[in-house]
């Protein structure tokens, strides 16, 4: 049961790194006129995007400084998640193994 929990928590974190980059590349697309804005389908998909990944982003570029029109909170929540799977995978390992010396280094 547990290893099917963690398993689920590690698929999420990784759907959620994938939408940040799409969210990421679906700005830059339209920042760039490559993709039109106000067709109804392209502006659904970038609103979803905008919805999931916002809140997360948001608190993220607050902290940053401005770099001018350079957005890099992106990759440091996907720098982020990474750190959060390979604690999460240590916990695992260190509930299932029974290894804790596992979780200091």
């Amino acid at each position: 049961m547990i290893t099917i929990l963690f398993q689920i928590l590690q698929v999420l974190l990784d759907l959620y790194r994938w939408a940040v980059i799409l969210a990421a590349v679906f700005s830059l697309l339209l920042a760039f006129n490559v993709l039109d804005s106000r067709n109804r389908l392209v502006w659904t998909i970038g609103d979803f995007l905008y919805r999931v990944t916002e809140p997360a982003l948001r608190p993220i570029r607050n902290l940053l400084p401005s770099f001018g029109n350079i957005d890099i909170s992106p990759i440091i929540l996907i720098v982020l998640i990474t750190v959060v799977q390979m604690i999460l995978s240590r916990v695992y390992a260190a509930i299932v193994y029974g290894n804790i010396s596992g979780l200091l280094f």
